[in-house]
């Protein structure tokens, strides 16, 4: 995820954050609007703008007034939001939501004062245009005070719900309170740990009759109110001011287009898996129509595939990539595993990262006090400070996941000097790239030899090789598919081109037609499985992942290609997936160049200046592939002739609605050459636990003064109850932080 200590500053003004202070956020903006009216409007603020704001005189505004001031605001909100992770308590939460308080109250005046009354569109400064571009949209604040109390209401009880979500095990159906499952770790471990199918199906319907079957009506009226927000913006739909953060008039077709690149890599590796599965389960695993059941992949949204890596492992005596003896071996501890990373940085010619795992930083859990430990990069806006906080444990993973925190402070760095508004990301998937490509060079064994953590004598064998691939694959490819559906469908809804009595059916629709996964028992219009997901009741998108996943392997192939260890025209070249660009000041160059720009131009300028191209592509990660394709084609091929793959059927099933052509390909409802079946397989509906069933004010006169003050009482009330639920559901929720950029989305 995006480190968004840097979202925080910016929810205000591009909208709600996502995650889980999305409903802190809509309750505290509700208050802020609560105050703004109870003051008789916006107050005047330190410069009086004319009646005719002029582009020397707006100009001069944001340099002299705004950018100091909105600096200050957003430090003195991640300080906030910094101390109350790192020291969970009543006072530190009070401070917090304090600050946000006057973050939404500052930004809701300056949006009415001055970024609402701009017309910069005849401006002839195009850096100061795209300024007010991004300012001029003030987001979910935009609603009045009924509107949003009613849409903190509804978020909240989403969340509420999908954090206290519990069920009773497997093999005692009707449990006692103390005795039910909450996901993490509970649920998650058995979907990622069990072999047993009739308990990962009872697991798989009994956490969506838990969480999503009841957010259901909440959600339509979380769809109203934000499509009225999105309208109040000047924009058609929430969908569409979602998008608007990725300057591009043709988002849909690009991701669709990426897609289509990169299918054929994922068909194979599904076709390989569900064979691996079928010899597994046997008859269990019914996968006649060409589809998987979602809850035989070790993952409760069969999103990445990895727990099912020892059922599907190429050469089962082939060795592994694992540093995390060697690390515990040489005594490491994390202070040390954080300067490694910073000497790969440093290798690059680039930016010392020492600030950001000082003396303020938290690597480890304290003993003293209870904290969020979810991995987070923090730009504390000033230019000077920035900080991570991790949980730490000496294992390999947390050593990759390391220097994948270090990209978020290295890009903090490097753009620290542009406007406030556009320290950021060239988009929202560029953020996660960047670490997620240095990650890439650090994984490989070549440059855990070069640190030491791998001995000489590893065999690097070919054997050794597609079994890491496999590895990879499974987290990586594996996920494409869900990363893009997941916002295809709630383009669908907020359009309305999907109406409330299609979205379960839709839901499965693009499932079944992207990522050939299907229900493992029968779903219909009283469940509502999208919500079992947090990124959807928690008002998270999800796009920007699949971004992520395929620039990050772009990067990785220009970055190598300027190290000079790799060159797809040379024979005698090294595979992209053995390079590493440790030690390379070319590459550093290049990703230097297209850090600094931030947000400040247009995301194809940031991709051009590391890659020298314009567009998105999934070339790169099928040659980061190739090897296991080949590898996948052939054994696919062999396992055909002995008869041991069932081949693909065509697509038969559609949805009732009218479906809008660009969300799934037209060539897809033809018949393709490994089409699909809406067959859903005739697997039992294993039982679960018993369900729980869960006008806008003028500023002129007295009693809606005294309104005003009542309903600011109601929504801390409201805050009240949320810090109570959140609290009680902390260690057991699956709620990834906005502040956290850890790589699982």
């Amino acid at each position: 995820m995006e480190a968004a200590a840097v979202e925080a500053a910016n929810a205000s003004r591009r909208g709600a954050p996502g995650g889980p202070r999305a409903a802190r956020w809509w309750c505290l903006a509700a208050i802020a609007v609560l105050l703004v009216a109870a003051r008789g409007g916006p107050q005047p603020a330190a410069a009086q703008a004319p009646d005719q704001i002029t582009e020397d005189w707006i100009k001069k505004y944001l340099r002299e007034e705004y950018e100091p001031e909105v600096t200050r605001q957003c430090n003195r909100l991640n300080n906030a939001e910094w101390t109350y992770e790192t020291n969970i308590n009543e006072d530190t939460e009070a401070a917090l939501q304090n600050a946000t308080l006057e973050y939404a109250a500052f930004e809701k005046e300056q949006w009415q004062n001055y970024f609402s009354r701009v017309n910069y569109t005849e401006f002839e400064d195009e850096v100061l245009i795209r300024q007010l571009d991004s300012l001029s949209v003030l987001g979910i604040p935009a609603l009045g005070l009924t509107d949003l109390e009613e849409l903190s209401t509804s978020t909240t009880n989403m969340t509420s719900t999908y954090s206290t979500a519990k069920i009773c095990p497997y093999k005692k159906q009707a449990c006692a309170l103390n005795e039910m499952l909450s996901l993490d770790p509970g649920i998650e471990e058995i979907i990622s740990k069990s072999r047993d199918y009739d308990e990962l199906t009872y697991v798989w319907k009994a956490w969506r009759d838990a969480s999503g079957k009841l957010m259901r009506e909440n959600y339509k009226k979380y769809v109203q109110l934000n499509n009225k927000a999105a309208e109040m913006n000047g924009f058609e739909d929430m969908g569409e001011m979602w998008r608007h953060d990725y300057d591009s008039e043709s988002l849909k077709e690009e991701m669709l287009g990426l897609w289509e690149t990169i299918e054929p890599l994922y068909v194979e590796l599904h076709k390989y898996v569900r064979t691996k599965l079928k010899q597994h389960y046997g008859e269990q695993l019914v996968a006649s129509d060409g589809l998987l059941p979602a809850h035989v992949l070790g993952n409760m949204w069969a999103q990445s595939w990895g727990n099912i890596f020892d059922l599907v492992k190429p050469f089962p005596e082939g060795s592994a990539v694992n540093v995390t003896q060697s690390l515990i071996d040489q005594g490491y501890d994390a202070l040390r595993m954080f300067k490694t990373s910073d000497d790969f940085y440093i290798s690059l010619g680039l930016a010392n990262n020492s600030v950001s795992y000082g003396k303020d930083a938290m690597l480890v859990r304290p003993t003293d006090r209870e904290v969020v430990c979810h991995a987070s990069a923090w730009d504390f806006c000033n230019g000077k400070d920035y900080r991570i906080k991790m949980c730490t444990k000496i294992n390999m993973e947390d050593f990759v996941t390391i220097h994948h925190e270090m990209g978020h402070i290295q890009y903090f760095i490097q753009y620290k000097d542009q406007p406030y508004v556009f320290r950021k990301g060239a988009n929202p998937g560029f953020h996660e790239a960047i670490g997620d490509t240095i990650a890439l060079s650090v994984s490989t064994p070549k440059h855990l030899k070069e640190v030491g953590l791998l001995g000489k004598d590893y065999p690097d064998t070919e054997e050794d090789n597609i079994n890491a691939l496999m590895a990879m694959a499974l987290d990586k490819v594996a996920f494409l598919p869900f990363g893009l559906l997941i916002d295809m469908w709630r383009w669908d809804v907020f359009s309305g081109n999907v109406t409330s009595d299609q979205w379960n059916e839709h839901w499965w629709y693009l499932r079944k037609t992207i990522q050939r996964i299907k229900p493992p028992v029968p779903r219909n219009e009283e469940d509502f499985d999208p919500g079992a997901k947090f990124h959807v009741p928690g008002d998270s998108q999800y796009i920007a992942y699949f971004i992520a996943h395929v620039l990050q392997f772009q990067f990785h192939k220009s970055l190598c290609e300027a190290a000079g260890q790799y060159n797809p025209n040379d024979t005698n070249s090294e595979p992209l997936h053995k390079c590493d660009i440790f030690r390379s000041i070319e590459a550093g160059n290049l990703l230097r160049k297209g850090l600094q720009l931030g947000g400040s131009t247009h995301w194809r300028d940031a991709l051009e200046a590391i890659t020298g191209q314009r567009e998105y592509s999934g070339e790169p990660l099928l040659e980061y592939f190739k090897p296991l394709y080949d590898f996948l084609v052939s054994e696919n091929t062999k396992s055909e002739g002995k008869g041991e793959v069932i081949e693909d059927k065509p697509i038969e099933e559609k949805p009732k609605g009218d479906v809008e052509e660009s969300v799934v390909p037209a060539k897809k409802n033809e018949v393709p050459s490994n089409g699909l079946s809406s067959q859903e397989s005739a697997v039992k509906d294993v039982k679960g636990p018993e369900e729980t069933k869960s006008q806008e004010p003028t500023d002129q006169t007295v009693p809606i003064v005294v309104g005003c003050v009542l309903g600011a009482l109601l929504v801390c009330i409201l805050i009240g109850y949320v810090i109570f639920r959140r609290r009680a559901a902390k260690r057991s929720a699956d709620i990834p932080s906005t502040t956290g950029s850890k790589a699982l989305p």
